[in-house]
């Protein structure tokens, strides 16, 4: 069991949704306690527009980028935030792209989760652009447009916390969670034009049972062989992924919306480069050749108490050094009162 003096997560945790939409936002300079101020007021409007439909599981979790991170709050970052890393391998890039704010925004509801999408950016107009919006969807049985199952893998129960937030490793930030995104745009001309067994050798899955092969049978650059990673003592290491698909059939964009919270950041980025450099360099993901990453963003996913007091910690970050409002620590022990704190799983 996780168990430590963390304070309440963001909704993270929790079962796979009919719909979904993704924002990525930028904040000018100067904007710091407009969007802090902002970001303190989420919680509230996600209530206001969910309290109506409680049955359509209205969840949001708000994501921080290493940048504003650090011109927003004055202290230490936590340990594993940073920029998000491009890769640039041979034959494929991982693309990092601007952005300071992620809004993951999950309904069994579309309409939900477009209502809440608009409050938040009202909420933020002036401080804040949205410059990357996708809308995500479930395609039949988890399914993406690749036809087969995503998320298979995600671990369940106890070991979903254990998995996803940050605990006594970096214990001014316990409870908070990295997530790593990236939109991927599919050639379904050429990927259709594969024969079933073709392509369950990318994924190194059946396309039609979703059972992983064997692995004396799986190819070293499939999918599946180069996104296992295991610890010190073999065990295979975990992350949460909520993947959607998205698209536009007029335009033949057809697309997975990549999403992955871990615990540190390394491991997402270990799985991406094992995906575009090679594990061994050279042996890329197939799955590569048919799927190209658009878009790159690294966030840090503060717990929820920290995220509504976001509106304190900026206006200390932007007081004079010497000030008393200034001096000290990241102050978020003042955040959390209670210790020996379960993570709540729920949305």
């Amino acid at each position: 069991m996780l168990r430590s003096t963390m304070a309440e997560p963001q909704p993270i945790l929790g079962v796979p949704t009919q719909a979904a939409i993704f924002l990525i936002l930028t904040a000018g300079p100067g904007s710091e306690s407009g969007v802090a101020d902002a970001l303190a007021d989420a919680a509230g409007i996600k209530r206001s527009v969910g309290f109506r439909v409680p049955e359509a599981e209205l969840s949001l979790v708000v994501g921080i980028g290493a940048e504003l991170w650090d011109r927003m709050v004055r202290g230490p970052r936590p340990a594993g935030l940073h920029p998000f890393r491009e890769l640039r391998g041979a034959q494929h890039t991982a693309v990092a792209t601007p952005g300071d704010l992620l809004f993951h925004i999950r309904a069994q509801r579309f309409d939900m989760c477009f209502e809440l999408a608009q409050r938040l950016t009202e909420r933020l107009r002036g401080v804040a652009e949205v410059v990357d919006e996708v809308h995500g969807f479930r395609s039949f049985d988890e399914r993406d447009l690749l036809g087969f199952v995503d998320g298979t893998e995600n671990p369940e129960g106890d070991a979903a916390p254990e998995a996803t937030l940050i605990a006594d490793e970096d214990p001014a930030f316990a409870g908070g969670s990295y997530v790593v995104v990236q939109k991927y745009t599919h050639d379904l001309l050429a990927w259709d034009a594969l024969s079933t067994e073709e392509q369950e050798l990318i994924i190194g899955r059946s396309k039609l049972s979703d059972i992983e092969m064997p692995d004396e049978e799986k190819p070293p650059n499939s999918h599946l062989a180069l996104n296992v990673i295991t610890g010190p003592d073999g065990e295979e290491r975990q992350i949460m992924r909520f993947n959607m698909p998205f698209g536009r059939v007029g335009v033949a964009e057809f697309g997975t919306y990549y999403i992955a919270y871990a615990r540190t950041s390394e491991l997402i980025e270990q799985m991406l480069r094992n995906m575009f450099i090679g594990d061994p360099p050279g042996t890329t993901d197939r799955i590569l050749e048919f799927s190209t990453a658009v878009t790159g963003g690294l966030f840090f996913a503060p717990p929820a108490d920290m995220l509504e007091g976001l509106a304190d910690l900026s206006s200390r970050a932007s007081a004079p050094p010497d000030s008393e409002e200034a001096t000290g620590s990241l102050g978020i022990g003042s955040l959390r009162d209670s210790a020996s704190v379960e993570p709540q799983a729920g949305t």
